[in-house]
């Protein structure tokens, strides 16, 4: 968006600013400032409710994506990331190589950020936010001496209580003792101190990846056949219960996607009554919608996740119950995928001294339609 512009949050009775843009920075804005306030500054001001939840989604899109500039990657609060390039910027060219290409790739998707790298954790996360660049290294105090004692970390009482004795840069606490300072604001300020200084080590620890129930087959030529894209959709299915199987899950919706050779895709969902991971089972309730897909010039890459999941333990061969429960859900499957869900009841017994009240009709237990991740509606070409 032109112009400057910011995202607002509510907190107490009042909005405040949560995020800018570089242009409303230069105008004087910052962050955590009163929306009245801001608006007295500067009128044209264009601004817009946040969206906690999806930018903490978006935040986690944005890690994966990043997992190409180091192994290491971490969330560090709720809005940036960290990561340990140790042994990783010689791939690049060089640190600043890496910082560029970061910026640029960036900056090509639309998203504006600030990146920093220094020899500490604490380092990088004061100076992505109080400026940008790079730290050399053994200059970690000369550098980032002039930030504010906010950088550090610390609550914003600390920050506060420092202010009040004088104390409001980074180089003025650096050759204080440690001791008075840690029996006076408390020893989280002294350890955020020497974590950014890097005499204390911070690594990253990155957060385990949650098991991802998706796989994709590219093709070396375009297909267009039914029979072609069922066999497709076999060995898609085949890998996904493997996944499925080694976490122990079962999958209640599946969400199948054909990309054809102009660009555009064409989305197909199907729910399921039970939790599964029987690969021919699952394909037969693809057929119906795939013969109706148009193909265009061909076919040339398949995927499907499965969108919703549940967890699914191994099960007694043998067990007639489980059997006769099954093929009851399959049935329901079946009519479900072609008509809709809404379309099929079942019967479920109520206590009634009448006879024509000992039962009524409910929706089959199918889960619930998500939406699908690339946000296409069912059959719809995008």
């Amino acid at each position: 968006m032109a112009g400057p512009f910011a995202l607002t949050h509510r907190a107490g009775n009042a909005d405040h600013l949560r995020c800018l843009n570089a242009e409303a920075e230069a105008r004087g804005l910052y962050r955590g400032m009163a929306l009245a306030d801001a608006r007295a500054i500067l009128p044209e001001l264009a601004t817009r409710p946040s969206d906690p939840p999806g930018e903490i989604a978006g935040l986690k899109l944005l890690r994966r994506w990043a997992d190409r500039y180091s192994p290491q990657i971490a969330t560090d609060g709720e809005d940036g990331l960290i990561a340990d390039i140790t042994g990783v910027a010689h791939l690049f060219g060089g640190e600043e190589e890496l910082r560029e290409d970061l910026q640029a790739r960036l900056a090509r998707a639309g998203l504006s950020a600030r990146s920093a790298i220094a020899g500490s954790r604490g380092g990088a996360h004061a100076l992505a936010r109080h400026g940008d660049g790079i730290v050399p290294d053994g200059l970690l105090a000369e550098r980032l001496g002039p930030l504010p004692v906010s950088a550090l970390r610390i609550p914003p009482a600390t920050a506060e209580g420092l202010a009040r004795m004088g104390l409001v840069r980074i180089s003025d606490l650096i050759p204080l003792p440690r001791a008075p300072l840690a029996r006076r604001f408390g020893r989280e300020l002294v350890q955020r101190l020497d974590q950014m200084l890097g005499t204390l080590p911070e690594p990253v620890g990155a957060e385990p990846e949650p098991p991802h129930f998706g796989v994709r087959m590219s093709l070396a030529e375009p297909i267009g056949l039914t029979a072609d894209v069922m066999a497709g959709v076999e060995h898609l299915l085949a890998w996904l219960c493997d996944k499925l199987a080694a976490n122990h899950m079962g999958a209640r919706r599946l969400c199948f996607e054909l990309h054809r050779v102009d660009k555009e895709a064409v989305t197909i969902e199907i729910g399921l009554a039970r939790a599964m991971r029987e690969p021919k089972a699952m394909a037969a309730l693809f057929r119906k919608q795939v013969d109706e897909v148009d193909s265009g010039f061909g076919i040339d890459a398949l995927r499907i996740e499965a969108i919703v999941t549940e967890p699914l333990a191994p099960q007694q061969i043998g067990d007639m119950r489980i059997t006769q429960a099954d093929e009851l859900s399959d049935l329901i499957s079946r009519p479900g995928n072609r008509l809709g869900f809404e379309h099929v009841l079942c019967f479920l017994p109520v206590e009634s001294q009448l006879p024509e009240r000992t039962f009524r009709l409910v929706p089959p237990p199918i889960a619930r339609q998500a939406p699908c991740p690339t946000g296409r509606a069912r059959g719809v070409p995008c």
